[in-house]
Formats: C-alpha cells, structure tokens, sequence
C-alpha cells in the first residue's frame, strides 16, 4: 500500500470545528457533482452537434442541419455556464484546501495550467463555430469545429489527472515533512491517470448522448414523429449504445486497478472485510461492525474477477487501521448502482441492435415502440445517476484521505470559522444558474419552428433563437 511506502505529512493539529469540516466537503461534493454534468455535456455535445452537420451536410438534410445549429446554441450556453461553475470550483479549491494547494500546488499545477490551455482553444473555436456559420463552406465550418471536441476531452482528461494523482500521489518526495524533488510530468502521468481519465471521458461521451437522447424520446412518445426528431434520437442514442460496452470493459480495468494500487477503496466498494481467496461478490446488503449483511452473494465471484481464479487473494478492511475506513455502505451501493445501470443501458443499445437488424432484414422505420422509447427516455437521466454514483466511489472510497496515504482531509481544510456560510451562498448560487439555464434551454427548443419533412428546402431561412 501506499501509505506503506510513502510517510505521511505530519502537521498541525487543524482546529476546525467538525460542522466547518462538513460544510466544506458538504460544498466541495456539490459544487462538483453541479459541475460534472455540465462538463460532460461540454465534452459530448460538440461531437454529437458535428455529427448531425455531417450528415446535414453528406446528405443535404435541413432536419439535420436544424439539429446541428440548435445543438450548437444549446453548446455555447452550457460552454458559458460550465466556465462559471469551473471558475467557482477553482477558487473553491484555494479558499476550502489552503492545506492542499498550499503544500502540493507545484506539484499538480502542470494539469491545470494544460487544461487553462485547452480551454482557451475550446473557447477559441467555439466562437469561431457559432460565429462562422454561414460566413464559411459547410464542410470548411465543419472542420472548425473538431478542434472543439478535441480540447474539450483534452481538458477532461488534464483535470481528472489532477485527481488521480490525490488517488495516486507522485512526482515527489517528502523530506522532513517538506515536499521536494518534484517532477510534476511523473504526477500528472501517474498510475491511475489513464484507467481514471479514459473511464471519465467515455463516460462524458455517455451522459451526453443518452441525456439528448432521452429529451427527443419523450417527443416521440409524445407523437412527434417526423424527420427531426427522429434523429435527434437516433443519433446521440446510437453514440452513446456504442460507447457503453468499452466504457463496461473499462470498469473492470478501472476495478483491477484498484486491487493492485489501492486496495482499501476496493475492499469498501465490495465490502470485503476479510483478506483470503475465494471472495464472494455481494450485490447489495448493508455494512455493520464485522461484515456486509445481507446482501446477495455471487459465490467466488469478486476473486475471479480480479485475478480469474478463486485462488486470488482479495485484500480486506482488516488490513487497514479501523479509523481510516470510507463509509463502506454508502460506497458499495453507490458502486452497485453505477454497474447496474451501465447494464441497463447496454442492454438498451443491445435493444437498438437487435432493432436495427430487423429493418435491414424487414425494411422500414426503426419500430420506437412505447416500452423502447419510455426506458430510452430514462436512460438519460440514469447516465447521470450512473456518473455521479461513480464520482462518489472514486471521492467516498478515498475518504478520510484527500491526498491517499499521505493527507487527510482535515489536514487540508481551511481552519478558519464560518465555512458553513459559503456553502449557504454556493447553493443559492448554484439554484439560480440552474434555474437560468433550464429557462434559456427550453426557450431555446420551443422558439424556432420545426420542418415537417425532409423535402422542406427552406430551413436555412427558419430562426434559431
């Protein structure tokens, strides 16, 4: 383990009262799970917006073209919100963790100083998409925005290894409780980057494509039939069909990850309290003192999976001091609920295979059935749930750790009294973006007129609000 090989920071007793302590991981947690979402419709979007254009563009489609500019609008305003809700996390990140940034900000500044970068070139081109649109050849603007979908994974992918690196500390050395020898590149790049950024990014992908999806599968329940909105559903909802599977396989890298490298957060997502062989995987139960009880227990389950034999040893909470356990129920259930509905929606995309298949065969339209269509427009809202789940097992499974093995979190909290009223205003703040930007959104959908059939040659005339 980690903690076994990297002395922790010996500091100051923090005399932060336990409500402040709350209230800033209280704000932190929020302010985070806000954000993700909208960060994920920033990574998925352009590249479901320049799908749409393509076709428009391949095809001569006006209901694709029309997806493509009211994907577009609805891109910039999400851009805008996610730039204030990343900018609020950051100071965040100064104001609540002076003990964090203040030890090891040179030591994790590379990814975010990258990810100011690739935000400045999203934002560059992002401009130039909106703005150029009819100022451009179709298939030149189209171009203009692959630069967009290309920084904002880049930028995805520099912050998540900011916090792989608290999951995985590297790149320097603790000498005398100093921090010294630091090769930001070797933090930045450190173990748990690449299962952690790439389980993140497809994940982006999946909340973006199901969550559009699901907005156009209660049109067509509600009747809504034509050209447009059948492709506002197909096309994000076979996107995020075809990420689903990889995302699954990623998982379970992402999970064997954690059996090498940090076995205490696998132990509470499974958990396991007892290290031997022939570990049963248990879906479901509830935690107590001496084990998880009641749950429904796959017989060597947990060991063939991470080593393909119930030989394999599985490490327990028993080799970890009692005080340092995550709150095991909560981690486990988040972790079952995340797996059970990545299952959902690959079954869902299996569901559009299958249906696929039966129109090349039969001919005809896609059959959207109202059980289809009623569980596809579920599934958006499940994707977020999915990911949030998964952040709160990547976030509750480090606890009490937010550097693991090396700084608590009471360590790197500020000690200063009166936390509780930023998290007051941080969720009055909050409430009011979020209120703004469903408000511009629906306005967005409900202000410009709809083509009817694909012959309409007229909707390059037709307004986007």
């Amino acid at each position: 383990m980690l903690s076994a090989s990297v002395p922790g920071i010996a500091l100051a007793a923090n005399r932060v009262s336990a409500g402040d302590l709350s209230a800033a991981r209280a704000q932190m947690g929020f302010s985070l799970a806000w954000h993700i979402v909208i960060a994920c419709l920033g990574v998925g979007l352009p590249a479901l917006t320049l799908l749409a254009e393509w076709w428009g563009i391949r095809t001569g489609s006006p209901s694709h073209q029309l997806l493509a500019r009211r994907w577009a609008r609805a891109m910039g305003v999400l851009f805008a919100v996610g730039a204030v809700s990343g900018t609020i996390l950051s100071f965040e990140m100064g104001l609540l963790w002076p003990g964090l940034m203040g030890r090891f900000g040179q030591v994790i500044g590379l990814p975010f100083a990258l990810e100011g970068i690739a935000f400045f070139i999203e934002a560059i081109f992002l401009g130039i998409y909106l703005y150029a649109w009819d100022r451009l050849p179709p298939r030149r603007h189209l171009l203009t925005g692959i630069p967009i979908v290309i920084a904002g994974t880049a930028s995805a992918f520099f912050v998540v290894c900011a916090n792989a690196w608290m999951n995985q500390p590297r790149g320097f050395t603790l000498r005398d409780g100093k921090v010294v020898d630091v090769d930001p590149w070797a933090a930045m790049l450190n173990p748990a980057s690449w299962p952690q950024t790439v389980h993140m990014i497809l994940a982006a992908f999946m909340v973006a494509s199901f969550l559009t999806a699901s907005v156009y599968a209660v049109a067509l329940l509600r009747g809504r039939r034509d050209t447009y909105h059948r492709a506002g559903f197909v096309i994000p909802f076979t996107l995020g069909a075809a990420v689903t599977p990889f995302q699954i396989l990623v998982g379970d890298w992402a999970a064997r990850f954690l059996a090498d490298y940090q076995p205490a957060k696998l132990a509470a997502i499974e958990g396991v309290y007892t290290t031997g062989s022939h570990v049963p995987l248990t879906i479901g139960g509830i935690a107590g003192d001496d084990g998880l009880k009641y749950g429904l227990e796959v017989p060597n389950g947990l060991s063939l999976l991470v080593g393909y034999s119930p030989d394999t040893v599985v490490k327990g909470l028993d080799r970890v001091p009692r005080g340092q356990w995550p709150a095991v129920t909560g981690v486990h259930w988040a972790f079952d609920l995340m797996v059970s509905i990545g299952f959902f929606l690959l079954a869902m995309g299996l569901w559009l295979l299958w249906a696929w298949w039966r129109r090349r065969r039969m001919g005809g339209e896609l059959p959207f059935n109202r059980l289809f269509l009623m569980l596809a427009a579920v599934s958006g809202p499940a994707a977020v749930v999915a990911l949030e789940s998964g952040w709160c097992v990547t976030e509750l499974g480090r606890q009490p750790w937010i550097v693991w093995g090396v700084m608590s979190v009471r360590d790197a909290v500020n000690p200063a009294p009166g936390l509780m009223a930023g998290l007051w205003l941080v969720l009055v703040v909050y409430a009011a973006m979020t209120v703004a930007t469903v408000y511009v959104l629906r306005r967005m959908t409900r202000g410009t007129p709809v083509p009817q059939a694909p012959q309409e040659e007229d909707v390059s005339r037709y307004p986007v609000v």
